[in-house]
């Protein structure tokens, strides 16, 4: 198949489309846990994991059999700390897209106040194209 001839996805139309994803804090998600600091609270690469979570919610259900989305870029700002037992909710709403490339705004917050801010780049793939890609690099 000629690159010209391969399938495509129009995620113009998604534009807008908002994905929420909540966590409650636990042990297992504090810096302390996850290796990125020594204090009991919400770690950065845990909102990150959390903020990506949400991007991936946005397209899923959009994506024709086949296809899938790959991060490419990421822009976070870790702007509070969270305690253990406090409640999160990771917003991604799409916000532009230029052809394959879907950018995400993230909000992260906790209650009214906002902990995390950042954008998430996603790529649209072929998802065995991908793959084989990942595999054929490794020779």
């Amino acid at each position: 198949m000629q690159p010209s001839e391969r399938p495509t996805v129009d995620a113009a139309p998604w534009v807008g489309a908002v994905t929420r994803v909540e966590l409650t804090v636990t042990d297992a998600d504090t810096a302390q846990a996850l290796g990125s600091g020594d204090v009991p609270v919400l770690a950065t690469p845990r909102v990150l994991a959390l903020a990506e979570a949400a991007t991936v919610g946005a397209t899923a259900s959009r994506l024709p059999p086949g296809f899938t989305t790959v991060g490419t870029r990421i822009e976070l700002e870790h702007r509070g700390a969270t305690p253990i037992g406090g409640r999160v909710v990771a917003e991604a709403r799409l916000a532009k897209t230029d052809g394959r490339k879907l950018v995400f705004e993230i909000l992260v917050k906790e209650g009214g106040r906002v902990v995390a801010e950042g954008r998430v780049e996603r790529v649209i793939v072929e998802r065995a194209r991908f793959l084989a890609k990942a595999m054929e690099d490794r020779s």
